[in-house]
């Protein structure tokens, strides 16, 4: 892949720039030393076919790379190296990683005769042989391995000793042994690659997870159209079968919540922790309050802070009649929210002082808008054309109208204040 991807961008700059190598001799050898380097790759002359299932150090490989001969003008470009040899300790994981890989592609071809205690004991007993080639403790007894708990604090902890290919099988194994949990913890640590996520996500679907779904969109970045699309499709048409698992996500909004006003209400905290509490109890309570279920799962596509627009238009564009009128209530319920209480912001302090996650993930009047206009821009002559949706966009437009007009208003008391500053400190000079 990286050969063919070489040749294309050699070839793509030739064409760019062919006079300039027509008139530069060493240029035009830098390019012909190129070509044959491809050449000889693609037929396995520079070094061996191999596979290295894990990402090496270069710290300890690139310093004892050295060129076979002295360089000299007069000599090519471009010079072979040698010294290339990489640590014991990377060996033995690449022949660990190697075994286990084998193993496991042997046991899912026949998934019917794999059982969690199976998958379990395999997953684990890799993470910890590697890990103890690593000289790191994952601080139990490989009598334990076997168990869901010590699987997930050894992803916790050794994670990254699972490469995308390692990590393509374990999900595969996860979603056939409905090991919830697991995948779960494989998507909060962002070891679930975007380059397979389409499969993932179409599973998770089928399964109902909403809770996952959530996770999904939170932590797999450049996630395609399509595949937003579909989350799209089973937040706003929920089906009577997802009913509970989108229930549950709903609970920890509220679960959340609660916490939120605990810590405003308790006393004894410090004075801006507690302020942060009252300020991210407002924002829990708009997210929790007077949305569905289905809803609740939508904050986490629309609070993304990472959200590529583009790429969700393209997923807006291609949603049903239902879905669009499904979505223009959701959002209009946020600006209705956020009209009648203005205050509420984002908190971005609120998880790492008071442990409240849930306030990453809820939409900002900026997306909310941002949503909309999206909405009305890719099926503008549907929503007119459409008297249902009339009485919704009336609505929103009035909220729109009274937030502008304060936004007027905000902007001329800014500028008096900003007036009063400025004379303020001329009278303090003087």
């Amino acid at each position: 892949m990286l050969a063919t991807s070489t040749l294309i961008f050699v070839r793509a700059f030739f064409a760019a720039g062919y006079l300039c190598f027509i008139t530069c001799p060493q240029a035009m050898s830098l390019l012909d030393s190129i070509v044959k380097a491809v050449a000889a790759a693609d037929d396995g002359e520079l070094f061996p076919v191999s596979k290295v299932p894990i990402i090496l150090n270069s710290d300890d490989i690139f310093p004892k790379l050295k060129p076979d001969s002295e360089s000299t003008a007069a000599g090519p470009p471009i010079r072979r190296l040698s010294g290339w040899s990489i640590s014991q300790t990377d060996s033995d994981i690449i022949e660990s990683t190697s075994k286990f890989l084998k193993t496991l592609k042997k046991k899912l071809k026949k998934p019917q005769s794999l059982n969690r205690a199976d998958f379990l004991q395999l997953l684990n007993s890799f993470l910890l042989t590697n890990s103890e080639k690593l000289g790191l403790e994952l601080g139990y007894e490989p009598s334990n391995c076997a168990d869901v708990d010590s699987v997930r604090s050894a992803i916790e902890k050794a994670g990254f000793l699972i490469c995308q290919e390692v990590a393509v099988l374990v999900v595969h194994g996860c979603l056939v042994l409905e090991l919830w949990e697991i995948l779960e913890d494989l998507i909060f640590h962002r070891l679930v690659s975007h380059l397979y996520s389409s499969n993932l996500i179409e599973k998770l679907v089928d399964r109902n997870q909403a809770r996952l779904l959530c996770l999904c969109v939170k932590h797999i970045d450049d996630l395609r159209p399509s595949v937003l699309l579909s989350v799209l499709s089973f937040f706003l048409s929920p089906s009577f079968d997802a009913y509970n698992s989108m229930l549950e996500v709903k609970k920890q909004w509220e679960k959340q919540a609660l916490i939120a006003v605990e810590k405003a209400t308790k006393k004894g905290i410090p004075q801006k922790a507690s302020a942060l509490a009252r300020e991210a109890s407002i924002l829990l309570m708009l997210a929790h309050d007077d949305f569905s279920a289905s809803e609740s799962c939508l904050h986490h596509l629309f609070g993304n802070p990472n959200i590529d627009w583009l790429v969700f238009s393209s997923a807006i564009s291609r949603l049903n009649g239902n879905e669009i009128l499904a979505l223009i209530r959701y959002l209009g319920k946020w600006l209705k929210k956020y009209e009648r209480f203005p205050e509420a912001g984002p908190c971005l302090n609120a998880k790492s002082v008071l442990g409240l996650s849930a306030c990453e993930n809820v939409p900002s009047f900026d997306s909310v808008l941002a949503a909309l206009g999206l909405t009305l821009d890719e099926h503008f002559s549907y929503l007119v054309l459409n008297s249902e949706f009339h009485d919704e966009l009336r609505a929103m437009q009035e909220v729109v109208n009274a937030l502008a007009s304060e936004a007027d208003a905000s902007c001329a008391l800014d500028g008096i204040v900003k007036h009063l500053q400025n004379r303020l400190n001329k009278c303090g000079r003087q």
